[in-house]
């Protein structure tokens, strides 16, 4: 049985990762802004199964509420065993038109939110030789697309910054993990500003509509959960793992293309790029 602190845990992935790992016998603190108003579903499958399911408050943007939410856990825990960075904001708009500051707390959020959480509990697992970092990226923090630069550029500072944090912590017996889910049916989507209604460019509606189609056929979020307590459970130094079923394909997709290729795709026309989506992967967008 591990100690287990997840973030974000109020929707989606970070619900469906705390009750997995529930489930599998492990102490879970869960952690989110404001339990208060967004913990009643957490709660209630926690006491519907009898979980061990602790929910905090903690804000991955405040210095202070991660000392505090970090301690809270020792307090009652004794230690850290696995910390789960989770928490998360989808951002979408245009470099040009997208305020700086959505860039900024994107980044806040997705990056730095992480980095606080690792510098807090990195010191106890460094001392007692063991620990597990799972760090929840995204097919995202492998390649970016129209309009997802800002999202796209906070992913992949967290993954390299997880690649630099698996060098630094295998001496010390402390495995780090970067989770890519692809087109997970959670919330998330729900949270995304509303498209600029003068924008100059088409990319927002035309991932809105991909996301549509994709979600025709939902993946569940406790795939992400079962792939996470998969890692935490076994031994593999494995750094990267690409989760749910079109998470590699896409991968290789991107791969299989020169940058010149890549931007191309991105510069269609609706019309080509319908085509193209159909074409390629057999689906149906409507614009």
């Amino acid at each position: 049985m591990s100690v287990i602190l997840v973030t974000g845990c109020s929707t989606g992935i970070g619900l469906s990762t705390a009750v997995t790992l529930a489930r599998g016998g492990h102490e879970v603190y869960a952690t989110m802004r404001n339990p208060a108003t967004s913990a009643t579903e957490l709660l209630g499958l926690t006491a519907a199964q009898n979980l061990k399911i602790s929910v905090l408050a903690m804000d991955v943007d405040d210095d202070a509420s991660v000392r505090e939410g970090i301690a809270e856990v020792l307090r009652r825990g004794g230690r850290i065993d696995v910390l789960v960075n989770n928490a998360g904001v989808a951002t979408a708009g245009s470099v040009e038109e997208l305020p700086l500051s959505e860039f900024r707390r994107t980044m806040e959020t997705n990056y730095f939110g992480a980095l606080r959480c690792i510098q807090a509990v990195v010191p106890g697992m460094r001392e007692r030789g063991s620990g597990c970092i799972v760090n929840v990226s995204s097919v995202a923090g492998r390649f970016s697309s129209a309009p997802q630069a800002a999202y796209a550029a906070s992913k992949w500072a967290l993954e390299a910054a997880s690649e630099a944090l698996a060098q630094e912590m295998k001496a010390f017996g402390v495995r780090v993990a970067i989770v890519e889910p692809g087109v997970i049916a959670t919330p998330i989507f729900g949270k995304r500003p509303p498209q600029m209604p003068d924008t100059r460019y088409p990319h927002a509606r035309r991932i809105a509509a991909m996301f549509a189609a994709s979600l025709q056929k939902p993946v569940s979020p406790y795939v992400v959960g079962e792939a996470i307590r998969g890692i935490i459970e076994g031994d593999s130094w494995q750094l990267r793992y690409p989760v749910g079923p079109d998470a590699a394909p896409l991968l290789a997709w991107r791969n299989s293309m020169g940058d010149e290729q890549w931007v191309a795709w991105g510069a269609m026309t609706d019309a080509e790029w319908v085509a193209a989506m159909k074409r390629t992967f057999g689906m149906d967008v409507q614009l």
